[in-house]
């Protein structure tokens, strides 16, 4: 193999590189790409070792390309262009209409398998394959096509298309609101078992009851007990068998209040600074499929915030 292309940079890192660049922010960069803020800052210190020289200056709240690091850039972006062009003009036009969509479990589960039958109803042709992994992804790696992602609003890009928010609040079953202790207010859960969604990682830190008890005037509430689970659906399964009370995502899990299997016993609610987004990959994005399928979320997720809106002013 020729020298030049033994010594050659990560094709990672040089992707990690060039959307730090381009948006100045690791944090930024990291959510485009779908990897964790700290992989991403690793893989540019790597890149920089590798080189031998920085390549940005890090700044308190800041981050700049030193001169090198803009020259760099420049051609790194060129050259990425070229090779992803590369690619798209030499896939085959007869590929069997389909895409792979990238989403977490949760929203998987709970919100868009249970509508994927009108999906296909409206476009029987295009197989869908549905990779459900809380774990980020790289999207520009070429093996999915679309990404749902829950992203802080202020920091998802021009392209991602917002489908909705989120908002929290106590979920039970009929049953255990009917036969239980009362729920006339926020601190009469210390009388019920709360159920968590386990997240040692810290993927989701919003979405926990002790953020949601702050918000509602029962901060350093204890309860009479807890269960954890390892899976957000997990969390609403016991919930509807009756084993406690689920902090809920709505509108990811409307259809179980809808159909009665869940209810919410206080009108509070604490909003997410944070909405689900729909992204087409970069190498997909013009596909009529990929097109038609975001089209298709944007309509669904219109409808289920209209059925929101009705049923709070009902």
């Amino acid at each position: 193999m020729h020298k030049t292309l033994r010594s050659l940079p990560s094709l990672d890192f040089l992707r990690g590189f060039e959307a730090a660049g381009r948006r100045l922010s690791f944090t930024l960069a990291a959510e485009e790409l779908f990897v964790t803020q700290s992989a991403l800052s690793r893989q540019v210190k790597a890149l920089e070792e590798a080189l031998g020289v920085p390549l940005f200056e890090r700044k308190h709240r800041a981050l700049a390309l030193t001169p090198t690091g803009a020259a760099f850039h420049r051609t790194v972006t060129e050259k990425l262009r070229e090779i992803a062009d590369a690619a798209g003009a030499i896939q085959s036009p007869q590929q069997k209409p389909g895409l792979t969509v990238s989403t977490t479990v949760g929203f998987a589960s709970l919100w868009l398998i249970p509508r994927l039958p009108e999906f296909r109803a409206v476009s029987p042709e295009t197989e869908v394959y549905v990779s459900a992994d809380d774990r980020m992804v790289d999207l520009s790696r070429g093996d999915v096509d679309v990404a749902i992602r829950y992203l802080a609003d202020a920091s998802a890009y021009a392209t991602a298309v917002h489908l909705f928010g989120e908002r929290l609040l106590p979920v039970a079953s009929p049953q255990l609101v009917a036969r239980g202790p009362p729920f006339r207010k926020p601190s009469d859960l210390a009388r019920h078992i709360l159920l968590h969604f386990d997240d040692p990682e810290g993927r989701v830190p919003w979405i926990n009851w002790t953020s949601w008890l702050a918000a509602n005037g029962a901060a350093g509430l204890k309860p009479a007990g807890a269960m954890r689970f390892s899976l957000y659906d997990q969390v609403i399964r016991a919930a509807i068998d009756g084993h406690g009370v689920a902090l809920g995502r709505v509108p990811l899990m409307s259809g179980f209040l809808d159909n009665g299997q869940l209810v919410a016993p206080f009108g509070k609610r604490y909003d997410s600074p944070r909405g689900y987004y729909a992204i087409a990959a970069q190498h997909a994005a013009q596909r009529l499929e990929v097109r038609a399928f975001i089209d298709w979320l944007r309509t669904q997720a219109s409808a289920a915030r209209a059925t929101s809106r009705r049923k709070r002013t009902t």
